[in-house]
């Protein structure tokens, strides 16, 4: 059992590792594109990869998933072959009917006919990406972490040189965006071949593909709910203000990948925690408490970044800025995006309850109501405030998957949080957000209110629970 649960707490290190690797690298290509991108091309990228990031999970339909579902019970080479086949003719398919309609696809996206070249370019991308996940899953099957993670890795880096050199070296301009990415997705499959080519066999077991597509294929509108959240508002902001907004509104909206990456160390350490912790009798004790001291540290984060990040991007390093000045009327939308994921990571939180309720199904009706949020948000603000707007899209579709989930675990697996210390927390936090706009973001006061917002949040948290959430934690690892 020691050992199992190590091999769980390593394994999670190395994915949410590569995870945080992969955010960060292409955190990166952020400069490079406002830089060598007006804003109306960057519109059409961001538009593109809207279109992909929904169409990806088409072309994907949940096969990996299936995979690790059968491998447990079927250890022939039939099952590793058979959704590979499965993905690579419907990626064909796929792929053609796409190809077919490509201007169409490029009108409906607002990008106009003339850049259907640039869907073409992106079926390439995800045929190719769809024939790596069946390899990906067995890697992680295996409990090959760090052979996962460096092929990721190098995949990223590829994409990353690739992009650089399109834009600066050859000027390629968006075209060179989607070719490097066509690269990256071969550099993923040319490491995987030699595990693959030992482990495929040309053969299609019907009756296989049959049982893996009925589990599989309910992942397709669950994916697209998910992923909608983060998208929509690309081709609404499009239709309503134009590419050049979207340019500018994509620009600044990565700038809140910083918070994400805190919710996503969270995420990849909280899921097993709880699972493991389940079964103790104070356990519910324990989540409410966390649930605090979470709060207690996000918010801080979400103060610092919000208060600095706007310097950060206005000061000159090396005579270049974290994004082009022609991007910088964006920057107001920054603290709706990083309120939104802060909210995303309570809805983390409360995932308790559908997870150990096994209740999983009710996550893609919530993911579905926070893009329904999303949209009628988009409709309704965009028009009267333009990108702020959809800044304010992603914030209320949080809130409201957060909201959900809420009632949901209070239904279902009921839990008393510190309700008085979370509203004296979350009154801190309005309280220095309005004397920040009263001070007219003057930098000095920032940096005083954020040095004295953990000595006022302090007199609320109990230093003796959090020794006891450090002893329990130590406790549990000791077995």
């Amino acid at each position: 059992m020691k050992d199992k649960v190590k091999t769980l707490g390593k394994e999670t290190l190395i994915y949410g590792t590569s995870t945080i690797v992969a955010r960060l690298l292409n955190f990166f290509l952020v400069p490079l594109y406002t830089y060598f991108l007006a804003p109306q091309d960057y519109g059409i990228v961001a538009a593109v990869f809207a279109f992909m990031a929904l169409t990806n999970i088409i072309y994907q339909y949940g096969m990996d998933q299936a995979y690790l579902r059968f491998a447990k019970e079927n250890k022939t080479k039939e099952l590793f072959a058979t959704p590979l086949i499965a993905v690579f003719a419907s990626g064909i398919l796929i792929s053609f009917i796409l190809w077919l309609s490509s201007a169409s696809i490029a009108d409906f996206l607002g990008i106009g006919a003339k850049h259907s070249y640039l869907i073409k370019l992106a079926c390439f991308v995800m045929a190719l990406d769809a024939l790596n996940i069946v390899p990906f899953a067995k890697l992680r099957f295996d409990h090959k972490a760090w052979h996962f993670m460096l092929i990721r890795t190098a995949s990223i880096v590829v994409n990353v040189i690739g992009n650089i050199l399109a834009l600066s070296y050859f000027r390629c301009g968006v075209k060179g965006i989607f070719i490097a990415g066509i690269f990256a997705s071969l550099t993923s499959l040319i490491l995987l071949a030699p595990m693959t080519i030992k482990n495929f066999v040309c053969r299609f077991d019907k009756k296989l593909f049959k049982e893996m597509f009925l589990f599989s294929w309910p992942f397709i509108p669950a994916g697209m709910a998910s992923i909608l959240v983060n998208v929509i508002d690309k081709p609404i902001l499009i239709h309503l203000v134009g590419l050049k907004d979207v340019g500018i509104y994509q620009a600044n909206f990565k700038i809140g990948v910083f918070m994400m990456l805190v919710v996503s160390m969270f995420d990849q350490a909280w899921r097993p925690f709880f699972i493991q912790y389940s079964s103790e009798k104070d356990a519910k004790e324990l989540f409410a408490q966390i649930l605090t001291y979470f709060t207690a540290i996000t918010t801080w984060i979400f103060l610092g970044l919000t208060f600095l990040m706007p310097v950060i991007i206005k000061t000159p390093i090396f005579n270049h800025y974290l994004i082009a000045p022609a991007y910088w009327e964006g920057i107001k939308i920054i603290p709706l995006v990083l309120g939104g994921y802060l909210f995303y990571g309570f809805y983390i939180n409360f995932m308790i309850a559908p997870v150990l309720t096994k209740k999983t199904r009710v996550l893609m009706w919530i993911t579905l109501l926070g893009a329904i949020s999303s949209i009628i948000t988009n409709f309704t603000l965009v028009p009267i405030v333009g990108i702020i707007g959809a800044g304010w899209a992603i914030f209320v579709s949080y809130i409201v998957m957060a909201t959900s989930l809420f009632i949901f675990l209070q239904k279902n697996y009921p839990i008393i949080y510190e309700y008085k210390k979370l509203g004296f927390i979350a009154a801190v936090v309005i309280t220095f957000l309005f004397l920040n706009n009263l001070l007219n973001n003057n930098l000095t006061w920032q940096i005083i209110l954020l040095i004295i917002y953990p000595l006022i949040i302090s007199l609320v948290l109990d230093k003796n629970n959090f020794l006891k959430i450090k002893q329990l934690i130590l406790k549990r690892r000791k077995h």
